[in-house]
This record gives structure tokens, C-alpha cells and sequence, in this order.
């Protein structure tokens, strides 16, 4: 049974159209750490020819954060990964020219994206995992769904594109005229925080950029084919419209839907949000929480 979590609406917030050889050689693992009581492994791994820098954090069932474009790990999840990582064995990454990942001679894809996230897991020895994907990260997740369905349990799928009608039209002009100067200047930060480099800083721009005026629908018929239990998040001020979420969450069975006051990432304390002061999170992880605890078997 499909179930749906509607809230009321907060006061409108502006929001501008804001990652084989043996297994030892392949993850090159820097020091453990304890970070606010949770371990922290983290590492680079030869995947399909690029360097991915990833974070291990805490113990337990494999929890996959996957972040959204032109964001680190950090900026994207910071808010929100200790508590997450307090009964889950969680595993982050960048993906592609993002943060601390090196960049390959070839234009980024979601596909691409999904292939790499797999293979990293395979490195990692995690067979199985659940995943979280946010806003281009969100996309990613759901083709991971569709190319290594075998390594999917659970998904949450938050602020995630799957048809061009799901945000509005002026967003494809926009990013047919992106600029680097355009960039969230928290993003910016984030990233040259961890990558002191403003020539691959503006590539992962560019990459990001192209991808989203190349972005071509997902079928139906494959967002149909998705076995995996899914948690559907979204804004009701989102980039995505909770219309293109509602549609998404009925072609899925079994999905469950919630939408949250705020905007783009508010509801998990995505760094350009952090200056609204909202506590949306507070109630938002618990949502995953218990969507997380629940039994596999379809309701």
C-alpha cells in the first residue's frame, strides 16, 4: 500500500537553480578516526579509472549516501550523517570530478555515475546495501536501480529527476547559459575546501552543467520495472515539483511518499539551505529512520 506524509506549508524561501587488482592495492585507506563518537575510515579506490575519495562512518547494515551535483560529501550530507551512522554502517562518496575524486577525459553520466558507485562496493566488499540518493545523486540511485538491481535493498529517492517536465522550463535555458559565477558560493567553498583547485573546480561545473542540458527522460516502463522499497522525498518550494514526485511515487509500487515543507535540500540540511535556521531534519530522519527499519517485503 502506497502511503503518503503531506505537511503543511511554511513561509516561501528564495532558492536560486542551485561527487582490478587485489583489494588492498585497490583502497588506498588513510587513517581511522573518531569524529563526534563515530568512526571514520576514509579512503580513495580505483574505480573505473578514476580515484574515489569515499567515508565510512559508524557500524551495521551498509547505508549508500549519494550526493547531488556540484556538492562534496559535506556539503551535501554533513548535517545529517552522524545520526544517520548511529545504527548503519554508512558509506559515502564523491562521485566524478566532485570534491576530492579525480576527473576521467569523458563527459560525466548518471549511468556512468551508477557503474562507478557499484564498482566501489565491489572494492569495498559490500554485496548488498540500502541507498539515499539526493537531487542529481537521486537520479543516480534510480539508475543503480536499473543496471545493478542485485546490490539495491531499500532506496530513498530525494529530490530526484526523472522526466525534463519535472522542474520548470526556464530551468534547461539557465543551465544552457550556466557560469561558474552562477555557483552557490557555499558549494564553491565546500569545494575548494577539500580540492584547493579552481581549474578543476570549473570542470566539475561543466561536467555537471552538460549533463543536465543532455538529461534525457528515464522511460516509464523502466521506473515501472524498480523492485526496490523506495521512499520518495521532496520540498513543497522544491527545483522539483512535488507534482513530478507524485507521478513518480504512483508508477512505483509500493513507493511511499513524503513531502516536506522548505526547499531544494532543506529537509536534510544541504549547506545552502543551512541559513534559514530550519529544523525540518528533525523530523525528516526519523521518516528515514522508520522507513529504513521497516521490513524488506513489500506492504
Amino acid at each position: 500500500m502506497k502511503r503518503t506524509l503531506v505537511y503543511a506549508v511554511l513561509p516561501a524561501l528564495i532558492l536560486s537553480f542551485c561527487t582490478q587488482k587485489n583489494q588492498s592495492e585497490q583502497n588506498k585507506e588513510l587513517p581511522r578516526k573518531n569524529v563526534n563518537n563515530a568512526l571514520v575510515q576514509n579512503g580513495y579506490s580505483d574505480v573505473n579509472g578514476i580515484k574515489m575519495y569515499y567515508e565510512i562512518y559508524g557500524k551495521g547494515k551498509p547505508l549508500v549516501l549519494i550526493h547531488g551535483g556540484g556538492s562534496t560529501i559535506q556539503s551535501n550530507f554533513g548535517q545529517v550523517i552522524q545520526v544517520l551512522a548511529e545504527n548503519r554502517k554508512v558509506i559515502a562518496m564523491e562521485l566524478q570530478a566532485h570534491g576530492r575524486t579525480s576527473d576521467r577525459d569523458k563527459d560525466s553520466s548518471f549511468e556512468q555515475d551508477a557503474d562507478d558507485v557499484a564498482t566501489l562496493l565491489k572494492n569495498l566488499n559490500i554485496d548488498k546495501a540500502d541507498f539515499f540518493g539526493f537531487s542529481n545523486g537521486g537520479t543516480t540511485t534510480i539508475q543503480i536501480a536499473l543496471r545493478h538491481p542485485e546490490i539495491v535493498d531499500k532506496i530513498i529517492l530525494g529530490s530526484a529527476l526523472y522526466k525534463r517536465n519535472g522542474v520548470p522550463a526556464q530551468f534547461w535555458d539557465f543551465m544552457k547559459q550556466a557560469n561558474l559565477s552562477d555557483m552557490p558560493q557555499e558549494l564553491v567553498d565546500a569545494y575548494l575546501a577539500v580540492t584547493p583547485n579552481r581549474k578543476g573546480l570549473q570542470i566539475m561545473h561543466d561536467r555537471d552543467a552538460k549533463r543536465m542540458v543532455d538529461f534525457k527522460d528515464i522511460p516509464d516502463e523502466q521506473i515501472k520495472s524498480i523492485k526496490a522499497k523506495i521512499l520518495i522525498i521532496i520540498g513543497d518550494r522544491d527545483i522539483i515539483s512535488p507534482e513530478h514526485a507524485i507521478e513518480m511515487h504512483r508508477k512505483i509500487e509500493g513507493a511511499e511518499l513524503a513531502i516536506i515543507p522548505g526547499v531544494h535540500g532543506e529537509y536534510i540540511g544541504e549547506i545552502t539551505t543551512l541559513k534559514s535556521n530550519s529544523k525540518q531534519a528533525d523530523f525528516v530522519i526519523p521518516i528515514i529512520k522508520r522507513f529504513l527499519d521497516q521490513s524488506s517485503a513489500r506492504q
